[in-house]
């Protein structure tokens, strides 16, 4: 068995996700959030599309004193200002008529019967045509994550729905006999940290997942029987925790030859979490194999998941930003580290409680510094971060 480097293995896996990149599908704008545009948005019109009151006012034309002909609101036609001396009362995002030359603003102007006076700014109080962006013109790429503000940008495009990739489907199996569900851990029994946590960070990076399957009975059949049902049920990604390795009741090995799998990648060259491995099922179907150490876990889902689902998705590869440490952080020899950090003052620290098994130091973390293999990394030194996929807000 051959271990894969760190890198090598986040790339390993997007490649795998683009290759079996979901279809897309035309939705309704509000149906669209969450999801990935799986086309460029291009403006179906100039915007704005015609010429837009910034102000409440009068739009005027000549010179002043200007007798008002007319009212012009949000939503009207306006007719043009055919004659110097003449003006319309304007409301903020109505049409500038033809002809118009300035737009006095309410408040700087007065008002005798039917003239206005005032004088007007220099400046235009009103948006041109393609102010924004030009017909035809992208305004987003394919790949982009769909948020509210880009529904809200397709909607003033003209949109009524647009093109998309679904979200995955993905489904959660815990094994371990020796796993509790509910309670205090005690006499030999561990309370399972992965089946509550591994759905909302699988949410997190866009993936639609139900609650978690198990423990699962520590036999091979039982194992062939429960991935089997999650793929059945409609799962493109198995996320697994526990058994990865190749002891007396770590069967997902045996599970994945019985299933037909193949390795994308099998143990990875990182430190916690090098027990992990991604395999390809027939149908453009993924099995994640996260470690049954919870800190582990989260490593090979920052490290495989992401990167796979970031690709069933079309989305760009994930980057990864760089911190400046605060204080040192040591290497693993040949293996890639990485070190739960959290960010203080714009520097990023070491936190306590990192053991493989831990959650604690997790809690408090933004996130992984990544320490290359052979390396120790310096106070002041910068290097990449793997950030944890957290929502909008949930950012310390």
């Amino acid at each position: 068995m051959t271990s894969t480097p760190w890198d090598e293995a986040r790339a390993a896996a997007y490649r795998a996700g683009t290759g079996a990149v979901r279809p897309a599908a035309s939705v309704p704008l509000p149906d669209a959030d969450g999801l990935t545009l799986a086309s460029p948005l291009v403006t179906l019109t100039d915007l704005p599309a015609f010429p837009t009151s910034s102000v409440d006012g009068w739009a005027v034309r000549g010179p002043a004193p200007w007798r008002i002909v007319g009212r012009v609101l949000a939503g009207d036609t306006a007719p043009p200002l055919g004659a110097d001396g003449t003006c319309v009362e304007i409301a903020t995002g109505a049409m500038v008529p033809a002809g118009t030359e300035h737009i006095l603003r309410v408040e700087e102007s007065q008002v005798d019967g039917d003239l206005v006076a005032g004088q007007p700014r220099p400046n235009p109080e009103w948006r041109t045509p393609g102010e924004e962006a030009s017909r035809g013109e992208e305004l987003l790429p394919a790949g982009t994550p769909v948020t509210p503000g880009v529904i809200g940008l397709a909607a003033s495009c003209g949109y009524d729905e647009v093109s998309v990739r679904p979200a995955p489907r993905a489904a959660v199996l815990v094994f371990g006999d020796e796993l509790l569900t509910s309670g205090p851990p005690g006499v030999g029994r561990v309370r399972d940290a992965l089946g509550p946590q591994i759905p909302g960070w699988l949410r997190r990076l866009g993936a639609e997942v139900g609650a978690p399957v198990g423990p699962v009975k520590d036999t091979l059949d039982a194992h062939v029987d429960a991935i089997r049902g999650a793929f059945d049920g409609g799962a493109d990604l198995v996320c697994t925790t526990g058994g990865t390795m190749h002891g007396p009741v770590d069967h997902l090995h045996p599970a994945l030859a019985e299933l037909g799998a193949s390795y994308v990648v099998n143990t990875v060259e990182v430190r916690p979490g090098f027990p992990m491995l991604l395999a390809a099922l027939p149908g453009g179907r993924f099995l994640a194999g996260l470690p049954g150490n919870p800190q582990s876990a989260v490593v090979a889902l920052i490290s495989l998941v992401a990167p796979l689902l970031a690709g069933l998705q079309g989305r760009p590869a994930p980057e990864l930003p760089s911190v400046t440490l605060g204080a040192p952080i040591p290497g693993r020899g040949s293996y890639t580290h990485l070190a739960l950090v959290r960010i203080d003052g714009g520097l990023a620290y070491p936190v306590p409680h990192v053991g493989s098994a831990m959650l604690r130091g997790l809690a408090r973390s933004a996130g992984f510094a990544v320490v290359a293999p052979g390396t120790n990394a310096a106070e002041g030194a910068a290097v990449p971060l793997v950030p944890l996929p957290l929502l909008d807000g949930e950012r310390q």
